[in-house]
């Protein structure tokens, strides 16, 4: 479906309210150093899925996602609040995969531009198996001025 103004505006708002409540009003010693990237809502604006990052290793993933899970309703009536909708839309939170696949995404360029290089390194040295120009230019005029059907 497209992306309408309206959905853009609440995702965006929606965004906001839920940094700024991580940040000041949710005080649970799991939730670890969070950023939310992005907010999708659908087209009728009941669902919003809020993806996060959290900087740290697999266990601050999982304690901050427990922590997001248990302080969703207190962060939906807020969401609820300041939107001003009729309805307010459902929140789902979803760790953001990005930062790992970007890395992966860099880890595999990196060992691309490594092969390139050894292979230049060990085409500069490299010699032809056979003569310098393996084509026969001679024999090739000899035969295109000797045949009158080539003129």
């Amino acid at each position: 479906m497209a992306d309408t103004p309206r959905m853009r505006r609440v995702s965006d708002r929606i965004q906001q309210i839920v940094a700024s409540m991580l940040e000041s009003r949710i005080k649970d010693p799991r939730l670890g150093f969070v950023t939310v990237t992005e907010v999708r809502v659908t087209g009728d604006l009941q669902n919003a899925t809020v993806y996060y990052t959290v900087l740290g290793d697999e266990q601050a993933r999982q304690d901050t996602a427990a922590a997001l899970a248990s302080a969703k309703g207190l962060i939906r009536s807020e969401v609820g609040k300041q939107l001003g909708l009729r309805l307010t839309p459902t929140l789902a939170f979803t760790a953001d995969v990005i930062p790992e696949t970007a890395a992966d995404l860099d880890r595999v360029l990196r060992e691309a531009a490594e092969r390139d290089a050894e292979l230049a390194r060990l085409a500069a040295g490299a010699t032809p198996a056979g003569e310098a120009d393996p084509y026969r230019r001679e024999r090739d005029e000899e035969l295109t001025a000797d045949d009158p059907a080539d003129r």
